[in-house]
């Protein structure tokens, strides 16, 4: 999880991300922080995100975000 974290705290370290249960609701995301992600996701982890996974319910939280890189074939 701590390479998950690193990833989003690149992406926007201004947040805690460890303080929320849902990055979207609480704005600490948009669809293009999602798209970075999705793409440092796949770089980091050695995997490709299925266009049909890229669901903002996919990227709620720690949890989702782990659960999709390990759909996709990723190991934590």
């Amino acid at each position: 999880m701590e390479k998950i974290l690193d990833i989003l705290s690149q992406i926007r370290p201004e947040f805690d991300f460890n303080s929320s249960e849902n990055f979207i609701e609480d704005g600490m995301l948009d669809s293009f922080d999602i798209i970075s992600l999705v793409s440092d996701l796949d770089e980091n982890f050695g995997i490709s995100i299925d266009g049909l996974d890229i669901l903002p319910e996919n990227f709620k939280n720690l949890e989702t975000i782990k659960n999709l890189i390990i759909k996709n074939g990723g190991s934590i």
